[in-house]
């Protein structure tokens, strides 16, 4: 295969470049014509894989975290052309939920050679505006965006335990916000701790925040918190990572196909960066994405 390998253009210290060379070397040791693509920027980048797609790339390797195979979805939704997922981040949610292991390119890389794929859904949001982005794994707004935006400033420590970190130092300052909701037509007002719109399950390094979402069934899992108390909310946390928080009573969950947000001063995270402001609209893309699983 003609294999074009994307490597996080804001990558540090070159851990990604390095990991996009082993990668690389493993695809080339199995009898693939491998070039790598990073631009300086992300426009730059995806300019670059729309010129490696238009050049006849028969699969594409994404090194890096769900913020890099969000840049890639973007280009190869539809297209047919599958996504191998080589990765590298700080969360890296997609890769967990198709089985991929991280940190460990040359296994990415024996994946890709195999060719096994699968087809997944992805959601595509518009902004007030009417520009539109899609989003593979989890959509977050409220807290649990606050506590994104916190862990994207945050440089210690790394993967799962920065985000844990950064839920805590959120929850002192914790506030409710009127949110409107529409899922399917169905009406969910009130003040809001969070809601979280998912595709797949988990987000910030394998919260399951929406641990019933498939993205294979053409619909969105919504989850929302309603305030109860700092006591409660607090006891609340754990059960966030075990994925037994829909039990409890301060949160509702539902499914539609497609979803509409609106809170005032809030900024929506999807694939762990910051996407759009309040209100958006989202809705399922079903069979929208080629993957390369194990």
């Amino acid at each position: 295969m003609r294999i074009a390998v994307v490597v996080n253009p804001a990558a540090r210290s070159g851990a990604h470049t390095q990991t996009a060379d082993r990668a690389a070397r493993r695809l080339r040791e199995h009898g693939h014509t491998v070039t790598a693509i990073s631009g300086g920027s992300a426009e730059e980048t995806s300019a670059l894989i729309r010129e490696a797609l238009g050049a006849g790339a028969d699969a594409l390797g994404v090194v890096g975290g769900d913020g890099t195979v969000n840049l890639a979805a973007q280009e190869l939704a539809g297209t047919g052309v599958p996504l191998g997922v080589i990765p590298a981040g700080s969360g890296n949610d997609l890769a967990a939920h198709l089985g991929i292991p991280a940190l460990r390119p040359e296994q990415a890389a024996d994946i890709i050679d195999a060719g096994h794929t699968r087809t997944i859904d992805l959601a595509r949001l518009t902004r007030a505006d009417g520009s539109s982005r899609l989003y593979t794994t989890v959509l977050a707004s409220g807290f649990d965006s606050a506590v994104n935006d916190r862990a994207n400033r945050m440089r210690w420590p790394r993967g799962e335990a920065r985000y844990n970190l950064a839920i805590l130092l959120e929850f002192l300052g914790l506030r409710s916000i009127p949110f409107t909701l529409e899922v399917d037509g169905e009406h969910v007002d009130g003040p809001l701790v969070m809601a979280s719109v998912g595709n797949t399950p988990a987000y910030g390094g394998g919260i399951p925040i929406c641990p019933a979402a498939d993205a294979e069934d053409g619909l969105l899992d919504v989850t929302i918190v309603r305030p109860r108390g700092r006591l409660r909310l607090l006891q609340l946390l754990p059960t966030v990572y075990r994925g037994t928080h829909v039990d409890r009573p301060e949160v509702e969950t539902f499914q539609g196909r497609q979803v509409t947000l609106r809170a005032h001063g809030v900024t929506a995270y999807a694939d762990g960066d910051p996407i759009a402001a309040l209100p958006v609209q989202i809705e399922a893309v079903p069979r929208a994405l080629t993957v390369v699983v194990p």
